[in-house]
């Protein structure tokens, strides 16, 4: 029996991106976005009937179809992906022991080593409601761009916080980078917290920081942070994002 045997990869592909428009449909060699990501989960080694396209949009859902990904088609009133995995996971009546990854469909160059990585720690940290990823920061430009969000971590992988300040600030140092992560936006819930989560309502630290995960930290769900240590390819927000990406996986 596969490791991943009661584990569903979902993953959201909304088409009214804020700051592109119909993203998930855009090609790079040939294949939409969406396409490339559900790749790179196979690659991560979950078997295709484990991996559901959650999308909004008669299009994504059919294109999905043609190239043989399983989709359900959702509510295009979620203000968020995790709403829309939650939706997911009640139309499949999931148990709620199950364990559910989010993995973002405006990745296409996610590292499969990093999905494998946070699925391992997930089954081996139970404690945990929800888990996530984090990555060493090096430069100080990304410590103080507050559209990199900072992970604050505790002892054994346990996230204390999740900000767009620069953070934990050195009060002797204010250069050094020794305890500064990034956080990389993947997440495994079981499926009874994650229902959980979604039975909140935003948190003022949420609307504050416009961080869906401090919603989970207000109301006391703790959040575990695996670190992965190898070189984070960049994701798909904008058209030069996407122009980039395309001319990197064109070559």
């Amino acid at each position: 029996m596969s490791l991943y045997q009661n584990i569903k990869v979902i993953i959201p592909a909304r088409f009214n991106s804020s700051r592109l428009q119909g993203k998930p449909l855009l090609l790079i060699n040939g294949f939409p976005i969406f396409w490339h990501v559900f790749q790179r989960c196979i690659e991560a080694g979950f078997s295709s009937e484990n991996i559901i396209l959650a999308t909004d949009h008669k299009k994504i859902f059919e294109l999905a179809e043609e190239l043989n990904i399983p989709v359900m088609m959702t509510s295009d009133k979620h203000e968020s992906g995790t709403d829309r995995i939650n939706e997911v996971v009640t139309k499949l009546d999931l148990d709620d022991d199950s364990l559910v990854i989010n993995v973002q469909g405006d990745e296409p160059l996610i590292p499969p080593q990093l999905i494998k990585q946070l699925a391992l720690f997930a089954l081996e940290n139970k404690k945990f409601a929800l888990t996530t990823a984090v990555t060493p920061i090096s430069k100080y430009q990304d410590f103080i761009n507050p559209n990199v969000v900072k992970a604050i971590l505790g002892e054994e992988g346990r996230a204390i916080y999740f900000t767009r300040s620069p953070s934990p600030l050195n009060r002797d140092d204010s250069d050094s980078l020794d305890l500064a992560y990034r956080h990389i936006g993947i997440y495994t819930y079981r499926v009874s917290d994650l229902k959980v989560f979604c039975s909140y309502s935003e948190s003022s630290l949420e609307q504050y920081e416009m961080l869906e995960q401090l919603r989970a930290l207000s109301n006391g769900m703790p959040i575990g942070a695996c670190i992965y240590n190898d070189v984070l390819p960049h994701g798909i927000d904008t058209q030069a994002d996407y122009d980039a990406v395309k001319l990197l996986m064109e070559i």
